[in-house]
């Protein structure tokens, strides 16, 4: 994890059910008389990570359906801590707006890079209702004036529609869809609860998600590849365009892509949590002397 992230040490559940009393019925001692959740149990993954992001970053409300994807708060916000790291890299101290590329109804990132660095927002999604609940969050925790919703009319598009010719964003963030589809998403969720032990006749995502959440037709690959294209209509309009990367293989092409597309520099920063290996791809456009007049 980045070194900044509030979640090195294991879970403080005193803290976290004294803040969030819904968690208290999920926590039980293990065999190793510790403090635990069934981390294959969808609802006890709900109440563990309600409770993280009202007692580290200070947000009351966060509601939306079961059925759409729960984000892992530290997973999350080390993604934030690390672009952080690279504005600070790239002399971006001041003021910063960065755009979100399907937000979700959790609308997670926008919460997290406010709570912790204080950024601004443009949060995009293709789905409505989405949108919605992600506005309700919004409102109810008065963040309405640092964090903008917009609607992505087109689902196959992700910059068309969205940046205009005015705009100027610090940087983009997005955690694409992993699977090309519904089948895909089964056949990876059975191997997960595979290996925690959780495997049943009825198999749900332990962090749920819906499938424009989870899939895009062609998979993370096609997407990524749609994304890195309209980057490049918009070359000027942002300093740093960012992504997780899921599949470590997708990185040779997406290099290759980039160089063809005129990308000046491309870097890829590891992200580990646990087991769990990742990594965020990030390049601009920008020449050396335009950054250095981006920054003044």
């Amino acid at each position: 994890m980045n070194k900044k992230n509030k979640h090195q040490e294991d879970y403080n559940f005193e803290k976290l059910t004294e803040v969030f009393s819904e968690l208290k019925p999920f926590v039980f001692i293990n065999k190793y008389d510790k403090e635990t959740i069934d981390f294959g149990d969808a609802k006890s993954v709900r109440a563990l990570n309600a409770a993280l992001i009202k007692a580290y970053y200070n947000i009351d409300f966060w509601q939306f359906p079961e059925t759409n994807l729960c984000p892992p708060i530290p997973g999350r916000v080390d993604y934030i801590h690390h672009i952080a790291d690279l504005l600070k890299a790239s002399k971006l101290t001041k003021e910063n707006t960065i755009i979100d590329i399907g937000t979700g109804a959790s609308c997670i990132y926008p919460l997290l890079g406010n709570a912790e660095y204080n950024w601004n927002f443009v949060a995009t999604d293709c789905n409505k209702k989405s949108i919605a609940y992600a506005e309700k969050i919004i409102i109810k925790n008065k963040l309405k004036k640092v964090i903008n919703l917009k609607h992505q009319p087109n689902k196959e598009s992700v910059f068309k529609g969205i940046i205009s010719t005015t705009d100027a964003f610090s940087a983009s963030i997005c955690n694409p869809p992993f699977y090309k589809d519904k089948a895909e998403a089964f056949e990876a969720t059975t191997k997960k609860l595979k290996g925690l032990g959780k495997l049943t006749d009825s198999i749900t995502r332990n962090f749920a998600g819906q499938a424009h959440e989870l899939c895009f037709t062609g998979g993370e690959k096609a997407f990524l590849h749609t994304y890195l294209y309209e980057s490049s209509l918009f070359k000027t309009r942002c300093f740093w365009y960012t992504s997780l990367v899921s599949n470590k293989d997708n990185i040779k092409t997406m290099q290759k892509s980039l160089k063809k597309l005129g990308a000046t520099e491309i870097k890829v920063i590891p992200m580990n949590q646990g087991n769990k290996k990742s990594r965020v791809v990030a390049w601009t456009f920008l020449s050396k002397k335009e950054q250095e007049e981006w920054v003044k």
